[in-house]
């Protein structure tokens, strides 16, 4: 599949969603932006900046949301016209569609409006490629009526997110085996390696996180066979705004993206002997 001036797909290197969960300053966006561009230019990865406007499914009225949502297209177009990279955001249910996608690449709709008909497609209406999170809720194969909706609009240029299944209070699982199965949906996977180990509500009003355990999930999906990677990064993950718990150190980004562009090229170079044992 195209997607924006790039191809994506099980048979290419993996691209990178990333960035920080929410724009905190035109700094902070202008900082983190530049050093990603920098760190992906030098392997060669495919690269597009996140960072949220408005994070509308905080955990409490009282954590830090964003910046709104005429500030926050600011600076995403300043990111895209300055630091030279396509930019993605979260759209909700309220949002003013049109308005975001005349700045961004790229939207996002969250894991829990997967099931919202009317929105998903007024999303995939905006003409612009639209990554789809697949709900902490929902088995793998229930993205295939996802996708089936997306694509009734005459958007093809959809992917598919996951970022993990509840398993229990304040806790979430990745299953290896659904990223294999929702590659039979015809739409690039995309492996959110830093939602997959938060840990929701799991701080009374906030949620907490496990950063450590990102490589090891995001070593388990290039193992599997994805098409490209979501994770959110931050200079101190420590005093970030929103997910600081389940988010990477930013000067640690390059390293992880070389483990995975290692195991990447193993997986795919080999081939998928799944595919012949159904």
């Amino acid at each position: 599949m195209k997607l924006l001036d790039f191809e994506v797909g099980i048979d290419q290197p993996f691209f990178l969603i990333a960035g920080p969960c929410v724009i905190e300053s035109e700094a902070l966006a202008m900082e983190t932006a530049t050093y990603l561009k920098k760190v992906t230019d030098d392997l060669g990865v495919n690269f597009i900046y996140k960072s949220s406007y408005d994070k509308a499914n905080r955990t409490s009225t009282n954590s830090f949301r964003g910046l709104g949502i005429e500030e926050g297209l600011r600076i995403l177009q300043k990111v895209k016209d300055e630091v030279g990279v396509p930019v993605l955001t979260d759209v909700h249910e309220d949002t003013p569609l049109d308005e975001v996608a005349s700045v961004v690449d790229m939207m996002q709709t969250p894991a829990f409006l997967v099931r919202q008909t009317n929105f998903i497609q007024n999303v995939c209406k905006q003409g612009i490629p639209v990554n789809i999170k697949k709900g902490q809720f929902q088995a793998p194969w229930d993205m295939g009526n996802v996708v089936d909706k997306a694509h009734e609009t005459g958007n093809k240029s959809i992917t598919i997110c996951d970022r993990g299944t509840s398993f229990g209070y304040n806790t979430l699982i990745s299953d290896m085996r659904g990223l294999s199965t929702m590659r039979s949906f015809g739409c690039p996977i995309v492996f959110d390696a830093t939602h997959s180990v938060q840990q929701p509500g799991g701080q009374g009003g906030t949620s907490g996180g496990q950063r450590e355990m990102v490589p090891v999930v995001a070593r388990a999906a290039a193992a599997v066979g994805v098409s490209g990677f979501f994770m959110e990064t931050h200079p101190d993950p420590e005093a970030a705004l929103s997910d600081g718990p389940n988010m990477i150190p930013i000067d640690r980004m390059g390293e992880l993206l070389k483990a995975l562009q290692d195991l990447d090229n193993i997986t795919k170079k080999n081939g998928f002997l799944e595919d012949s044992l159904v």
